[in-house]
């Protein structure tokens, strides 16, 4: 009994006096050692009348044994709550008689807290099975119930075949077919045919793992009719399911919306062409007074030379007008031809402002902050003197005539973000031009840039301004920027792309007398105008040149052929019925790579996208001295060209 590893003790006596082993101890806890040989009754006296029946009853030579028996128990100075499993055996003196117990125990207190653990676990999972269950129920009613309520055509797919699984009701309600129609036929049946084949692209693409979102095509109603559906697929286990949207109605919108605004856009166009127009014949209605009233006059034999001179000179004059308003609004348009060449700003601006200060007036002070380095642009330089003057005369007429303007040159690496265009990075040259006057209201800052648009009062400034301005920008791959401060002032930052210096875009000036006589040199002229021609014809010919006029290309091309020596220089009109000047001048250069071609025109959008090729151009309308200035320095250049 002492050496064995089971708990035992006897109760032995007519005291039951208690015995017990070394694995009995951990149940006495703090009463070990001096439990040992006391009576059973004081030892366990807290549970005494919890065991005295269960110790009656084996004195009384029944055996007892308790399985899991639940005790709180005292055993290390604190009540805990026990479970013990313990048999009590009689044992008998040498006459026979019940002398004592055997109590071998185990306490089980472990093993009943895991079971009873486990129990409320396996309670809790019941519970959660049961609700999991219920809510499985609840959220197929829910996709049931959503399945057959909902107004997106739901379907499932089989990746195979192409055929339908299931369909839910919005499809009958959308396409007319019902789910029995639907189910187990291809859904290629379905489709206009319109759209049969970006469809089974789709499909394929669907059917290789790939989900589709947004798929928009045309399918067949029952009655014949057609619905665009829009498409969410996912595959998953060989199935496709996917999600249909009507856009029918959608998409019939956004047409009626595009319409209207087409609609309005044309309406603006038609409004802004309106406006064009009559400032246009506004403005050439009083050039055309003068030019009719002064031929009139001239008319008249009782002048006198000074007055015959006078009219003469308003004539002239009213014509100069006249091209500068047609040169302004394409400027506008940027239909202008453009004669580039590279120039620093810095010192165009050097140049231009003594302009400036005669315009502005005593009462306006000016400052100029230009780099010391050099800020090169490729660009028409007489197109940039007349924006820099046309800038200034508004800030001039902002500021009522006195205040302080400020121009500033300098390189930046891009331009801004600029009436909703995105920035654009890269080399530029900023002139800035600030003025200290009442600044522009919201209103008309969006519109400053319209031409003949203008707050001045009548008689002052044609509204062309600024359109000249963002003209040039534009066609010069720049911009113009505007920053408004209402009551503070305004300034405009000009935008060019800035270039390196290497002397091949630089212009060699010519200086010659104004009027030089053509010394026999012969000019082959082709204008389609007669009355034009005729002009150059005379024009020439004063100037000492011999002409053959031609009315068109094939005509040029034909005297060409058939004399070319004879001819020192083609002078060509660029817009002409078929064959036009440019492409002439470039067919003369091939066939006679050495004789000189001078374009003239008023406007030709082949010039304005294509730039010039390297052919010398005279705008129209042009000077007598003009016209002889432009042909000394073309003959001059080819003589330096081929004596080279």
């Amino acid at each position: 009994m002492l050496s064995s590893k089971f708990a035992m003790c006897l109760g032995w006596g007519p005291e039951l006096t208690l015995l017990y082993n070394d694995a009995y101890v951990p149940f006495l806890g703090a009463r070990h050692p001096a439990a040992l040989g006391q009576p059973l009754r004081e030892v366990w006296a807290e549970v005494w009348t919890d065991i005295e029946p269960s110790v009656a009853s084996a004195m009384a030579g029944i055996p007892v044994d308790h399985v899991d028996w639940p005790r709180i128990m005292t055993r290390h100075g604190y009540p805990e709550e026990t479970w013990l499993t313990f048999a009590y055996s009689p044992l008998r003196d040498d006459d026979g008689m019940v002398a004592g117990f055997l109590d071998i125990a185990t306490e089980t207190t472990g093993k009943v807290v895991h079971e009873r653990d486990l129990m409320k676990r396996e309670a809790q999972l019941r519970a959660l099975n049961q609700d999991l269950e219920s809510q499985i129920v609840e959220r197929g009613r829910e996709r049931a119930m959503t399945w057959a309520v909902t107004s997106e055509l739901l379907s499932v797919i089989d990746l195979r075949t192409g055929c339908f699984n299931r369909v839910n009701p919005a499809w009958a309600a959308t396409l007319g077919w019902t789910p029995q129609e639907m189910e187990g036929s291809p859904f290629s049946d379905f489709v206009s045919p319109d759209d049969s084949c970006r469809s089974a692209d789709a499909f394929d693409a669907v059917r290789d793992g790939n989900p589709v979102s947004r798929f928009d095509n045309r399918c067949r109603t029952k009655a014949g009719g057609i619905r665009w559906l829009s498409w969410v697929a996912v595959p998953f286990e060989g199935k496709l399911y996917s999600s249909a949207r009507d856009i029918t109605d959608e998409r019939a919108q956004t047409d009626k919306l595009a319409l209207a605004e087409d609609t309005l856009r044309q309406a603006q166009k038609m409004e802004a062409i309106g406006q064009l127009t009559g400032g246009v014949a506004h403005d050439f209605n009083n050039l055309l007074t003068v030019i009719r009233g002064s031929v009139d006059l001239l008319r008249r034999p009782e002048l006198s030379t000074a007055r015959r001179a006078r009219y003469i000179d308003a004539i002239g004059d009213t014509a100069d007008r006249a091209a500068k308003l047609t040169g302004q609004l394409l400027a506008f348009a940027r239909r202008q031809s453009l004669t580039p060449e590279t120039f620093d700003c810095g010192r165009s601006i050097a140049d231009v402002v003594s302009m400036v200060r005669t315009l502005t007036g005593t009462r306006i002070g000016i400052e100029t902050i230009v780099p010391d380095d050099p800020c090169f642009v490729l660009a028409d330089k007489g197109q940039f003197d007349t924006a820099i003057v046309n800038m200034s005369i508004n800030a001039r007429d902002a500021m009522d005539g006195e205040g302080e303007l400020t121009i500033v040159v300098g390189p930046v690496s891009g331009i801004p973000e600029i009436r909703l265009h995105p920035p654009v990075a890269g080399d530029f040259v900023a002139v800035t031009i600030s003025d200290t006057g009442s600044g522009i209201s919201p209103e008309n800052v969006v519109r400053i840039f319209e031409p003949f648009f203008t707050t001045k009062g009548l008689g002052h400034g044609t509204g062309l301004g600024l359109s000249q301005v963002i003209g040039f920008a534009k066609q010069s791959d720049g911009d113009i920027r505007v920053e408004r401060r209402e009551g503070g002032g305004t300034t405009f930052t000009l935008y060019l792309p800035r270039v390196a210096m290497d002397g091949s875009h630089a212009e060699v000036e010519e200086t010659h007398p104004l009027t030089i006589t053509g010394n026999g040199v012969c000019v082959l002229v082709v204008e389609d105008n007669s009355s034009v021609g005729e002009f150059a014809v005379q024009a020439l010919r004063e100037l000492g040149y011999d002409t053959i006029l031609a009315l068109n290309a094939d005509e040029a091309l034909a005297e060409l052929d058939k004399d070319c020596d004879r001819f020192h220089i083609v002078f060509s009109d660029v817009v002409m019925p078929g064959m036009s000047g440019l492409d002439l001048a470039q067919e003369v250069r091939r066939r006679h790579p050495r004789l000189p071609v001078i374009l003239t025109s008023g406007y030709s959008h082949v010039l304005a996208q294509n730039g010039r090729h390297g052919f010398e151009l005279l705008h129209k309308p042009y000077s007598i001295e003009q016209l002889s200035r432009v042909f000394r320095k073309s003959i001059t250049w080819q003589a330096r060209r081929w004596s080279s």
